[in-house]
């Protein structure tokens, strides 16, 4: 009998499980611990400030019950205003990072380029978001993948995209994540080669 998977809104109750997920695929994918000291940081950049910047936009797949000691097993967050939502990480999300991982930054190399981001976050190019204002980033733990959650966490956040008004919305993949990629192309979305990296995009009929 397949397990019960519910998608559901991510609270402040989700933040650890959010973190856990985060830094097990933070490495294109594959797990990330071995390459930080500080196991927050992925977390902390990439999915934790969407639970309170933009909850409107954040799900994540819990199965009914445990399975090999993970309940929630996946999540997707996303911000309907790209830049919007980038000024208000500087002003609310970024400046108690930045205190708590001052410059120079230490630990491993990873660590060290994970808070230079805090301290010179990358601001989407205007180019993307005049077609593509809205975006999202998605993870699942292996063992979640290949069931259909993957799916169902996208099409739960476009409904919500396209409710709010959305015309369109982008991601970026890391170009050795062949994975995440495939799946992208499977939901048929659209590729692009844009800053060395992978961009996917898709855009909202009007309804």
């Amino acid at each position: 009998m397949p397990l019960q998977c519910d998608i559901r809104r991510a609270t402040a109750a989700a933040v650890p499980a959010l973190h856990d997920i985060c830094l097990r695929t933070g490495n294109a994918g594959a797990d990330a611990t071995e390459l930080v000291t500080d196991a927050s940081l992925y977390g902390d950049i990439y999915a934790v400030p969407y639970v309170y910047l933009a909850p409107d936009f954040a799900f994540v797949a819990e199965w009914a019950a445990p399975v090999d000691g993970d309940q929630v097993v996946g999540y997707v967050v996303g911000a309907v205003d790209t830049s919007a939502f980038e000024t208000a990480c500087e002003q609310h999300w970024w400046p108690s990072l930045r205190s708590r991982h001052p410059l120079p930054a230490v630990g491993t190399a990873t660590d060290r380029r994970l808070v230079e981001a805090i301290h010179r976050p990358v601001l989407t190019d205007p180019r993307v978001l005049e077609r593509y204002p809205s975006h999202l980033h998605i993870n699942l733990l292996p063992a979640a993948q290949g069931k259909g959650i993957g799916r169902r966490l996208i099409d739960t956040l476009f409904d919500h995209l396209r409710e709010a008004g959305s015309i369109g919305v982008h991601l970026g993949v890391d170009p050795r994540n062949t994975r995440a990629i495939g799946f992208y192309e499977h939901l048929g979305m659209r590729r692009h080669d844009h800053d060395g990296g992978v961009l996917f995009t898709q855009r909202f009929d009007r309804r």
